[in-house]
């Protein structure tokens, strides 16, 4: 199916960036991000090209699990200011051209907030059914956490019933059969989207379904993933262009589940943790194999889904869906320290320290996050390849204060470091080695770098809407593949191996006598090309990289001069 009109479909070339309040600039002096500080990076985000701006929970929340448990879901933390700086933010974004979204964290709430402290004072209360609760607990499985938690259930010893927590024993399970909890959730979503958001990250989706352990087969919804139809109606009827944008780390058959299948009218977009996962498999082989087996097993659904790439999230590195040998090979390359590991699952680290700081492999990860076929996520300080900090727990390792300058805090705050909620980054990826102020003045730094991709990304409407092919016949340490729309195409060549190679590339036999220019020339540091490329009555050129090497060009049809 041909879509010609992309009016509404902004998401499918967006750049998203994800940053957490709390940690990116702190303008009052007090030790914590707020929305002022962010207020005053917008322009920053701008100019770096970013599209869409993933905002981490911001809710009054005990803060126990960085703002994930939450007390009251129509509210902005006063550690982070108040509605009208949150208001500042969203109109300067816009002003810009840059959309925000925000983290939808509906499975559960802190167990602080007023609905399960009145649901656990008494089995009558009505607020009772907004959580889930038995006489006795299931006995279903590892907990998320086993580093914490023993079981996904905690007795109440008032009430003398236990409630499901599938996360931490302090973020009680709410019940999505009730309808009560379903009409609050769509509140919930209508508010924040009056008040100018673009769209949701839905947080651990797939635990939202999950209907397990609601006692009575009566009270079950006859299926949930009508529930999640539902909630994308909501948001189309709301805004006509949001999105949702979901966390479901499952084996592709179930991903495809929540997109909507053939429909597409569940899920708008998904993270691709298996191609995520694979893609550390391919660095650590240096064999493109995994990442292109993952790619390929992607279902094929409606034109009105799309997956989201990333390097990593705020989360651990998860490894989850790799064999027990293939995470092995992971954690031998890039987590051999086992502080460096995290619930057994996944590394808690970013990618500079991973990769020993060799630009040309950083530049290659990142040139195939914006050129695989997708939308790129950034986290906050990718950017500029932060560092983790490992003597912060689990977690908290790459949840580092954002590094703006080489002065007291990275320029992050004017408190006194035993203010701040984390410690900064030290060593070589510390501030005064790597932040914002020094990148932007260097037009050879990693922030100029990837500023250039974001450019470029956006000038190819191919990369975000094309048709993905997966060329044969390259040798395995190459990913090379073509991203074809609206008569047009790109070619994408990565080499993961440090050897040289010359890549033989068949194309279809239809772009035979095409040229082939680049679209990644010498400020990507490109050396001309000894002869110009172009296609053989075959379809077929050969291109030459270099070890960690890439290439972005464009087949251009005989006398087509419009592109470039």
């Amino acid at each position: 199916m041909k879509i010609t009109d992309t009016s509404d479909l902004w998401w499918k070339n967006a750049v998203v960036y994800c940053l957490d309040v709390e940690t990116y600039l702190d303008w009052n002096g007090d030790g914590v991000g707020d929305f002022v500080g962010l207020a005053n990076r917008i322009d920053y985000l701008a100019e770096l090209g970013v599209t869409c701006l993933w905002l981490m929970p911001f809710y009054p929340t005990p803060d126990r699990d960085d703002g994930y448990d939450i007390l009251d879901f129509y509210g902005v933390d006063p550690r982070l200011g108040h509605f009208g700086d949150l208001v500042e933010v969203i109109r300067i974004a816009r002003d810009r051209g840059i959309r925000v979204i925000a983290d939808l964290v509906i499975n559960h709430t802190s167990d602080r907030h007023p609905w399960f402290r009145a649901a656990r004072s008494s089995r009558d209360s009505p607020y009772r059914d907004y959580y889930v609760w038995r006489d006795e607990p299931l006995d279903d499985g590892e907990p998320v956490f086993p580093d914490q938690e023993s079981s996904n259930w905690e007795l109440d010893e008032k009430t003398g019933q236990y409630y499901q927590h599938v996360f931490y024993k302090h973020q009680p399970d709410l019940n999505i059969t009730n309808p009560l909890v379903r009409d609050e959730i769509a509140k919930i979503m209508g508010f924040w989207l009056q008040l100018g958001l673009s769209g949701f990250r839905v947080d651990a989706v797939p635990f939202l379904l999950d209907e397990s352990g609601v006692v009575g087969g009566s009270e079950l919804l006859p299926d949930p993933h009508a529930y999640l139809r539902s909630l994308r109606s909501f948001l189309g009827r709301r805004s006509g262009d949001g999105v949702l944008l979901g966390e479901v780390n499952l084996e592709r058959a179930e991903q495809e589940q929540f997109f909507g299948g053939a429909e597409g009218d569940e899920l708008t977009m998904q993270f691709d943790f298996i191609s995520m996962q694979n893609l550390y498999l391919s660095l650590a082989r240096q064999d493109a194999g995994p990442l292109v087996e993952a790619l390929l097993s992607r279902p094929v659904g409606s034109p009105d889904s799309q997956w989201a790439n990333f390097v990593r999230n705020h989360d651990e590195l998860t490894l989850d869906k790799l064999s027990d040998a293939e995470r092995e090979e992971v954690f031998a390359a890039f987590g051999p320290e086992e502080r460096m590991q995290v619930y057994g699952r996944g590394l808690v680290r970013r990618l500079p320290p991973m990769l020993d700081g060799d630009p040309r492999r950083i530049r290659l990860v990142y040139s195939l996050l914006f050129s695989m076929p997708g939308t790129p996520v950034l986290f906050y300080g990718e950017e500029i390849g932060m560092g983790e900090n490992l003597d912060a727990e689990g977690r908290m390792a790459v949840r580092t204060p954002m590094q703006w300058t080489s002065g007291p805090n990275g320029g992050f705050s004017t408190a006194r470091p035993s203010r701040l909620r984390n410690a900064l980054v030290s060593g070589g990826y510390g501030p005064e080695h790597v932040n914002v102020e020094t990148q932007r003045r260097d037009p050879d730094s990693l922030y100029s770098f990837i500023r250039m991709l974001v450019q470029h990304y956006r000038n190819a409407p191919e990369l975000g809407w094309g048709e993905f092919t997966v060329l044969e016949g390259t040798p395995s340490s190459v990913l090379a593949h073509t991203l074809s729309w609206d008569g047009r195409t790109v070619l994408l060549v990565h080499n993961f191996s440090a050897t040289p190679v010359d890549v033989p590339l068949a194309l279809d036999r239809e772009l035979a006598g095409c040229r082939v220019n680049r679209l990644l020339g010498a400020e990507a540091g490109r050396q001309p090309f000894a002869d110009p490329l172009s296609l053989d009555d075959a379809g077929r050129t050969t291109v030459p990289l270099e070890g960690y090497g890439f290439e972005w060009l464009r087949v251009i049809a005989p006398g087509d001069e419009l592109q470039y």
